[in-house]
Parts: C-alpha cells; sequence; structure tokens
C-alpha cells in the first residue's frame, strides 16, 4: 500500500495540502467574505467618507421598483447571453472538432488557427471587431453598403446583443475544440468499425457512439462556457461601451457601480451595492452551474 502511494511519506503530502489550502483561503475564501461584508455596508468610493453597516439594504435596492427596471434588464441580458453563447460554442466547437480530428493536410496548423483567438486577449479582441464593425470604414459597413445597407452594429440596440455574442464564441472557441478533440481521440476506433459493419451510417455512428462517450467533454464544455459567460464583462465593455442597455449583464453593472464607467460615475459609485450586485451574481452563477451538472450526470449516467 505504501508503495504504490506516489510519496514516501505522508508528511510532505500533509504540508502540500496544507499550504494549499492556506493559500486558497489567502485569495480565495478571505476576498469572498469581505465582498459579503462590504455587500452590507454603504461602501463608496470617496475617500473620507464614515462605512456604516445597512444590513440587506443594498439587496432591497436591488429588487426595488426603483431600480428594478435596470436590475431585470441585466438579469435578462445576462441569461440571454449565457444560454446563447454556451449552446452557440458547443455546437461549433463540437462540429469543428469532429473536422479537425480527420486525416487532413496541414490539421495542425488549422488546429493553431483555431485556438489563437484565446491567446489574443479580451482588450485585442474587443479593438479588433470593434474596427470590423465600425460604421465609417469598417469592413462590415463597406461590405453592408454595397447592397445599400447601412446599421449602427453594436450603437443598434436589436443587434448590439447578437453581435457580442458572436465575438465571444470566437473568442473561446478554441478552448472548447481543445476539450473535444482530446475526447474525440480517446473514442476507439474499433466502436466506429463495429457500427460501420453493422451498417449504421456516418451520422448514425456520430449520434449513437460518439456523442454518448464525449459526454464528460460536453459537461467539461457546457459548465466552462456558462461560467465564463456569466462571469464575462470585459469584451462587453471593450465592444459597446458600459451604458448600453442592450448589452448591460450583471458582471459590467458590478464594474460600473463600483468603479465607474457611466454617467455621473464620481458620485454614483457604491462598493457596497456593487458588491451585492456581485454575491446576487455569485448565487445566480451557482445554482445554474449545479443544475446544470446534475441534468449533465444524469445523462452522462443514462449514457
Amino acid at each position: 500500500m505504501t508503495e504504490s502511494f506516489p510519496f514516501p511519506r505522508r508528511t510532505p503530502v500533509r504540508i502540500t495540502f496544507g499550504l494549499g489550502m492556506l493559500l486558497l483561503g489567502i485569495f480565495g475564501f478571505v476576498p469572498a467574505i469581505g465582498v459579503l461584508i462590504a455587500s452590507l455596508t454603504d461602501l463608496r468610493g470617496l475617500p473620507g467618507l464614515p462605512i456604516n453597516f445597512v444590513g440587506l439594504q443594498n439587496y432591497v435596492d436591488f429588487f426595488s421598483p426603483a431600480k428594478w427596471a435596470d436590475s431585470a434588464n441585466a438579469l435578462r441580458n445576462t441569461i440571454i447571453f449565457a444560454v446563447v453563447s454556451t449552446v452557440l460554442q458547443i455546437v461549433v466547437a463540437l462540429a469543428v472538432a469532429v473536422l479537425l480530428n480527420r486525416r487532413l493536410r496541414g490539421r495542425d496548423f488549422y488546429r493553431a488557427v483555431v485556438f489563437m483567438p484565446t491567446i489574443l486577449g479580451v482588450t485585442v479582441t474587443g479593438l479588433v471587431w470593434s474596427l470590423i464593425f465600425n460604421v465609417s470604414g469598417g469592413p462590415a459597413a463597406s461590405l453592408l453598403g454595397l447592397f445599400g445597407g447601412h446599421s449602427a452594429f453594436f450603437g443598434d440596440p436589436k443587434l448590439a446583443l447578437a453581435l457580442v455574442i458572436l465575438v465571444q464564441v470566437w473568442m473561446v472557441l478554441g478552448v472548447s475544440v481543445i476539450i473535444f478533440l482530446s475526447g474525440l481521440q480517446a473514442v476507439p476506433e474499433e466502436l466506429n468499425e463495429a457500427a460501420e459493419i453493422d451498417g449504421a451510417s456516418g451520422w448514425q455512428r456520430f449520434r449513437s457512439v460518439t456523442v454518448p462517450l464525449l459526454a464528460p467533454s460536453i459537461t467539461a464544455n457546457v459548465l466552462l462556457g456558462i461560467v465564463n459567460a456569466l462571469q464575462s464583462y470585459q469584451l462587453i465593455y471593450v465592444l459597446s461601451g458600459p451604458n448600453n442597455r442592450s448589452t448591460q449583464v450583471l458582471s459590467l453593472l458590478v464594474y460600473v457601480q463600483g468603479f465607474g464607467g457611466a454617467s455621473g460615475t464620481t458620485l454614483s459609485q457604491s462598493q457596497g451595492y456593487a458588491a451585492a450586485v456581485s454575491m446576487v451574481q455569485f448565487f445566480l452563477v451557482a445554482i445554474v452551474s449545479i443544475i446544470a451538472l446534475a441534468i449533465l450526470r444524469r445523462r452522462e449516467a443514462k449514457l
């Protein structure tokens, strides 16, 4: 039993595990507790102001009629952004992974190209797509002008969120493709060959053999997609700014309330209220992730 253990003694493992838990507590739990405490105060961004304990008042304000229009708009945009971007990400990434799993000339180059947007960074990605959809002389505007059309793109309330979702999917696609490629390479070729001998078509083999064996990869991609989308605000900030109601999400609302960015930033900043909104977002992320994990795990068990 001792010989199979990775370390000759348990003491180094306990020390390493203890240090890891200590670092997790310092950089994870302590800030989380600090945010929770701040959400119960009237902490503001102006120096010298006294900090008072207000209890649940910030949470009451979030759901109050005075702010419910902005809160409901942010909640709705957050859910739409998370669900649509995650579904598109999974579908497109799976299709690309299946294609790149074939024996293609230059396959490694194509994989690198697909993964490249992931390493560009949010700011670079946002600036590139801002130039593409620039209303005055951008490639998208020029192409639309050839057909006699015009659009404000990220300034169009009906189009802005859809364009942000498109950019989000493009930016994070590489990670999902890599996860699906790992799952596809773990699928035994003998199963596909046996199904082919039994007369199954390509679609039938994919649906009945490949997809069930990709269940863990699908679960990982769904959870990563949901969590990333629910917490994403940098890309939306760069593409459409902080004041666009059609793309306002909870994480961006936290940033604007806590650090400014909207009109009247100096007086409207409230770190206490921002902390309360972030706690609402935390519970939303936790609830959605737990539900999604339970459904996907149950699905894996059935498969």
